[in-house]
């Protein structure tokens, strides 16, 4: 056993660094087009979504030159923060000849690692409507962290402050397309994985519901996971970009590529001038730090000025922390066996993941329930308490009490919405800008402001608001339970001082047009009142 265990660990390290030789063999015998830039980069990367379309459509320019142009800005990204894994330019380059018609006509698409090249539904509906898969970015391991590193690409940096994370598990193309190497990309979302990235780099995003958007022939760290559904969804640099792209996908009938896909074309939608917003202030669990609380009041505001209706969202029952606690058991409800299946001995994991498998794998139900009982009455810390008391592996009928509970949550949660009379969900994408690297170790349990639209199935979008001032946005509150104390302990507003602010925007389920409508509505109201956000 001990032979095998030293057999693996230097098949790991040997299988790591070919790998990676591989990536910089293929940056390194890219044409000398990608290494400097073209006369007519500036002009390509200042493009509009839809003007590069057009441009391209009527031979203005070239898909290759597009191609070139952005696969040079995403040589640069790279240089930088570390964001790229698989350089598909040179195919991409064959793709690209002769590329003039569909929706999506020579446009560079990044893609998150997990998107196959060959078997994905999504590339060969991209392609189908001329977009260029062109490159191909960073993931955590096993896809359950906000930091996006592992033993085969290394870390992945924030293009705003190397210092700090850029999210995940999409943290490679949020990065990528805050630096400009990409205009648009996919990633995928279980918990908050692009829009955390999308928060942390300030980009655009908008977590699909379930079914609308392809997901078939991807990669999956816990394949046959259905208790809280993976949702691949796009990524840009600006809000019309997101538009475009997102419309010309289901435009383009994904049901025809994915099983999955319900069969709902786009349709515009029709709102009320003044609209009714509900503010989420609080997740029960972690209070947000002020920069971020700062960018929520100034969408308050602004929105007010504009003449909408904005009122709190107090929705107990249900509560936001079961949420937390019966989402993350259904996630993980086999110990996080399937994850981990694939790793060989000396294969590095996720820090906030180990601290999460750890107790749940090693630790006695009956010890756990014993720490809850001291955590909730000698601590007084009912909130960690929850959340230990019953992390364990699920047998199969626990896990069919946790769908029930989780249907009924969802029935819960639309009749407070209904109850409130709001048309869309303000609130924060994280308690925190982006942290530190190796954080997650403290703040994995702070995921409650996105994961929960994960567990009802609500679209939910992410667009930049504001950006870190050390004069307004600095923390005087203590903490009031374990997981706030994790988050806020890497909170410094001088040292995040200049990192991207978000806020998330959900709208109802399947309702992405509507989402995406209520996003351009604050964007523009922030607009009015004077506040503008350059990516």
């Amino acid at each position: 056993m001990r032979m095998d265990w030293f057999t693996s660990y230097f098949a790991h390290k040997r299988d790591c660094a070919n790998k990676r030789d591989l990536r910089t063999k293929a940056l390194l015998s890219l044409p000398s087009e990608y290494h400097n830039p073209l006369p007519s980069q500036p002009l390509i990367l200042a493009a509009p979504l839809s003007q590069l379309i057009q441009n391209v459509q009527s031979g203005k320019w070239t898909a290759k030159e597009v191609l070139r142009g952005y696969g040079q800005k995403a040589v640069d990204a790279q240089r930088e923060t570390n964001c790229l894994t698989e350089i598909l330019i040179p195919s991409a380059e064959e793709w690209a000849e002769g590329v003039k018609t569909g929706p999506l006509a020579g446009v560079p698409v990044s893609l998150k690692d997990t998107c196959n090249k060959k078997d994905s539904a999504l590339v060969r509906l991209l392609k189908d409507a001329g977009a260029v898969p062109f490159v191909k970015t960073n993931v955590p391991t096993c896809l359950l962290s906000f930091e996006s590193y592992n033993d085969v690409f290394g870390r992945t940096t924030n293009p705003y402050n190397a210092a700090c994370t850029s999210g995940g598990s999409s943290g490679g193309e949020s990065a990528l397309i805050a630096y400009g190497g990409s205009i648009v990309g996919v990633g995928s979302d279980v918990a908050g994985s692009v829009r955390v990235p999308a928060h942390f780099c300030g980009i655009y995003t908008l977590k699909c519901s379930t079914g609308r958007f392809p997901r078939a022939g991807n990669t999956s760290a816990m394949p046959g996971q259905e208790g809280v559904k993976a949702c691949y969804s796009p990524m840009a640099r600006s809000m019309e970009a997101l538009r475009v792209f997102l419309k010309a996908v289901v435009d383009m009938k994904p049901w025809d590529y994915d099983p999955s896909c319900d069969p709902l074309p786009w349709t515009e939608p029709s709102l009320p001038k003044q609209l009714r917003f509900g503010v989420l202030s609080s997740d029960g669990v972690v209070r947000p730090s002020p920069a971020c609380a700062r960018a929520v009041s100034l969408c308050i505001s602004a929105l007010e000025a504009a003449g909408h209706t904005v009122g709190p969202f107090p929705f107990f029952p249900p509560s936001p922390l079961r949420a937390l606690q019966t989402a993350s058991q259904l996630l993980l409800a086999d110990g996080g066996k399937t994850a981990l299946l694939p790793f060989r001995f000396g294969e590095s994991n996720e820090l906030g993941l180990e601290r999460m498998l750890w107790p749940m794998r090693w630790l006695p139900r009956w010890v756990k329930r014993c720490w809850a009982w001291w955590l909730e009455h000698v601590s007084q810390d009912p909130v960690w308490a929850a959340l230990v008391r019953d992390w364990a592996e699920k047998s199969y009928v626990e896990q069919q009490r946790l769908v029930v509970e989780r249907e009924n949550y969802r029935a819960q949660f639309l009749q407070a919405w209904q109850n409130h009379a709001i048309d869309f969900l303000i609130t924060v994408p994280n308690a925190t800008p982006a942290v530190p690297h190796n954080a997650l170790r403290d703040t994995f349990a702070s995921c409650g402001y996105t994961f929960l639209f994960n567990y009802v199935d609500y679209p939910a979008g992410v667009l930049p608001v504001t950006r870190v001032d050390p004069a307004l946005d600095q923390l005087t509150d203590k903490p009031q339970n374990a997981v706030e104390r994790g988050a806020w302990k890497w909170y410094d507003a001088t040292l995040m001082a200049g990192l991207p602010v978000g806020v998330q925007v959900v709208g109802r389920r399947l309702e992405e047009e509507k989402t995406l409508r209520a996003m351009e509505i604050i964007e523009s109201a922030l607009r009015a009142y004077g506040v503008t956000y350059q990516v």
